[in-house]
């Protein structure tokens, strides 16, 4: 028996549009965002930008996203790079199509310091028949729009026939 999934991209895009303009909205969106994907929330990155395929989330440098260094984790970052490819793939794919991250690569290009801005442009899958695998790239800037790191995000993608497998 086949199960019919929303369209996870629909709804994030409706939401991003019913909330942005308000006062406070992206703030609204993005403890939304949060809260459907638990984990991603602990950073307390702020979508500033949602459109199909395209995300972008501004992240403060403060005490509890810092190394020992005294910059942002390697860890933030990362998580960073994915809730950013996250929501600018799924309001790329097509509706019933789900995914699921199943890898990651980052590099760390210079110590991220001060408000980094990550931005992820991803292309609509054309035709997703069987499981597929699509990656998405992000790029962390800081306030200088020097890169700081380059993640590749490597999604797996169920068509809607085979979502529940």
């Amino acid at each position: 028996m086949s199960t019919t999934y929303p369209a996870a991209g629909a709804t994030l895009l409706a939401n991003w549009e019913r909330l942005h303009r308000l006062p406070f909205g992206k703030r609204l969106f993005s403890w939304a965002v949060g809260r459907t994907a638990p984990y991603t929330g602990t950073i307390g990155g702020l979508y500033t930008d949602v459109r199909p395929g395209y995300a972008r989330v501004e992240l403060r440098d403060r005490r509890r996203v810092r190394n020992h260094l005294a910059s942002v984790h390697a860890v933030a970052l990362v998580n960073l790079a994915e809730m950013t490819s996250g929501v600018a793939l799924l309001t790329a794919l097509p509706p019933g199509v789900r995914g699921i991250v199943t890898g990651l690569s980052i590099s760390y290009t210079k110590k991220a310091r001060g408000t980094l801005v990550c931005e992820t442009h991803t292309e609509s899958p054309r035709d997703v028949q069987a499981n597929t695998v699509q990656a998405v790239d992000a790029i962390v800037r800081d306030a200088a729009g020097d890169e700081v790191a380059r993640c590749t995000v490597q999604w797996r993608l169920s068509p809607p026939s085979s979502a529940a497998a």
